[in-house]
């Protein structure tokens, strides 16, 4: 799956301008061509961003996915863009990365599913724990004793749906 990516600025998702002001840019441009070559505008899937952003922070693949909880084999499918992971798998890369909640949300543009949502109870514990920058384990005991669907199955690997 393919989304938008402007490289021009930095590798990290965290300096990438955000939607909203693309759009700005992309509104007040003359053409498209003019939008698409001024912010060189290339695509990106999602296992190149999670490869980047990981050779970024200094992470290997397997430290990734043993602090995210997935399964090596299933992970690296992931990184090398044989599967596409499901909302939860994504959720739990993005601790696995240590990524910010700004990368966390962007990860899951890039992915093609919904941002965190402050006003769903499950998606706000998710982005309070991102955002003090706790372990995958401590979100899933937040979850759990919020009585909300927690991203780790009963074997503590992480789940690729939820029960929702």
């Amino acid at each position: 799956m393919s989304s938008i990516s402007n490289h021009s600025q930095s590798s990290s998702l965290e300096d990438e301008p955000l939607t909203e002001e693309l759009l700005k840019r992309l509104l007040a441009s003359t053409s498209p061509e003019a939008y698409l070559d001024r912010e060189q505008i290339v695509a990106c899937d999602f296992s190149q961003e999670i490869t980047a952003l990981a050779k970024e922070k200094g992470l290997s693949r397997a430290t990734v996915l043993r602090r995210a909880h997935v399964a090596a084999s299933y992970g690296y499918q992931v990184f090398g863009g044989e599967r596409h992971p499901h909302r939860n798998v994504v959720i739990a890369l993005s601790f696995g990365l240590q990524c910010s909640l700004v990368e966390t949300q962007r990860l899951l543009k890039r992915a093609g599913y919904s941002e965190l949502y402050c006003k769903d109870r499950r998606d706000a514990i998710i982005i309070s724990c991102v955002n003090r920058r706790l372990e995958i384990d401590r979100c899933d005991d937040e979850l759990y004793r919020l009585g909300e669907d927690t991203l780790l199955d009963e074997n503590g690997y992480v789940r690729r749906s939820s029960a929702r």
